[in-house]
């Protein structure tokens, strides 16, 4: 039968005059079908492209704010709280943050509209009208699956350059941030968590110059090792090398069994640490470049460590050394390579969450939400065990760790193309 909820009444009523007729024959009623015309196809087709992204806006709607809330705005929330930022920098912080979160929110919201849409589609039977009607699944996809590809290039733009660029921007951000409330806006009599592994207290801020300075240092987050007394003090901000210094003048320590010790007139402690070698605001860490970044990288690398071909070398002691120094350039080189290939796998997982979303939504069968999100969830666990094993053996590059992460997008891939051609066929 046809349903009026996808083709509209009056097209409805229409296709059900031409598609079939009666007629009386021995006392027995049959009922033929003909092919219904192009043009409910492309009806057909609107009405599951608009489904799709309706979900898949609110399911990315979703994952974006679970995300945010859950894990990436753990630093700046705080900081909110107690005062020390502004709402507008929050909402800065925000916007730099969902680029970098969209890398996982949108293969996770598509395969979730997927699931909800199809499931919904087969247990309404619009799939069974569809089917009576003469239209096959695959047919009846292929708009879903091009759009899957259209996703896959979002993927890869915020993949491979947008979301790297917004997580350094992110980390600028939140070190000029601590900056400031460091240098100028400490709060006179209060303790300060701000900053990892130290609590931080002043009786007297004036302009950075500090008067009557507690430290309080942390073993494991949690527990107080070490206290360092100061009649006065001041921060110093290195903004080139990410780096805030906080110097210290006559300073006391107390040890957690109450021995107190004297520790000259001037110390000077980092308490902001990162690698000094290296200008953070002009080279990111591995995992925040993008992909020509890493590219440049990865050639800068293997030219520098370059070495001769094993033909020119005859002592057997020196093909060891140079077999050492190519484990050496594989170590150094092979978590560029790791990210790259991430970077790259990761922005096909919308078109294989497709593949397998379809056929599953469909078996399922079922119109509750809490089904469909469940089975993206468990889906979405597989996908991302591979991405973890693959950065966990980075350090091994004799185990090939960079192919690790084309391995989800192959299995998911196979196994829904097997399971769309069963639902196909109707198997």
């Amino acid at each position: 039968m046809l349903y009026p909820e996808i083709f509209g009444k009056k097209t409805f009523e229409r296709e059900l005059e031409r598609a079939a007729f009666w007629h009386f024959r021995f006392g027995v009623f049959t009922l033929r079908f003909v092919r219904p015309r192009r043009t409910n196809l492309k009806t057909l087709h609107k009405y599951l492209i608009r489904q799709v992204l309706a979900s898949l806006l609110l399911t990315v709607a979703v994952f974006t704010f679970v995300l945010l809330i859950g894990d990436a705005l753990k630093e700046i929330l705080p900081l909110l709280v107690s005062g020390h930022a502004r709402f507008s920098t929050m909402l800065e912080v925000t916007g730099y943050l969902i680029p970098f979160i969209l890398v996982f929110a949108l293969p996770m919201g598509f395969l979730t509209a997927t699931l909800l849409v199809f499931g919904r589609f087969s247990a309404d039977q619009e799939l069974t009208a569809a089917r009576a009607s003469g239209i096959s699944l695959i047919s009846l996809v292929s708009p879903v699956l091009l759009l899957s590809i259209f996703f896959c290039g979002v993927s890869a733009w915020v993949n491979m350059d947008l979301g790297p660029r917004s997580r350094v921007a992110f980390k600028d951000l939140i070190f000029q941030l601590r900056g400031e409330l460091a240098g100028d806006q400490l709060p006179e009599g209060r303790f300060i968590r701000d900053f990892p592994g130290y609590i931080f207290y002043t009786e007297k801020n004036n302009r950075g110059r500090l008067e009557n300075v507690m430290i309080f240092k942390l073993e494991n987050e949690t527990n107080v090792s070490l206290t360092v007394t100061a009649p006065t003090g001041n921060i110093e901000v290195n903004s080139t090398n990410k780096q805030m210094f906080l110097h210290l003048f006559q300073p006391r320590s107390i040890n957690n069994r109450g021995e107190i010790s004297e520790m000259g007139e001037f110390i000077s402690q980092n308490i902001y640490p990162t690698n000094s070698s290296q200008n953070a605001a002009f080279h990111p860490k591995i995992s925040d470049m993008t992909f020509w970044q890493l590219r440049d990288e990865l050639a800068n690398l293997e030219k520098e460590l370059s070495l001769p071909p094993p033909a020119a070398t005859n002592s057997a002691e020196l093909r060891a050394q140079l077999d050492a120094a190519r484990k050496q350039r594989n170590d150094l080189t092979e978590p560029v390579r790791v990210e790259m290939h991430r970077q790259v796998a990761f922005s096909f997982a919308c078109f294989g969450f497709a593949l397998i979303g379809i056929p599953l939504g469909i078996r399922v069968h079922r119109r509750e939400t809490n089904i469909g999100i469940a089975i993206a969830l468990m889906l979405v666990l597989v996908y991302y065990s591979f991405m973890l094993v693959g950065e966990s053996l980075s350090t091994h590059p004799e185990w090939s760790p960079h192919l690790i992460f084309w391995l989800p997008n192959f299995i998911f891939q196979a196994t829904g193309a097997v399971l769309l051609w069963r639902a196909n066929r109707g198997v």
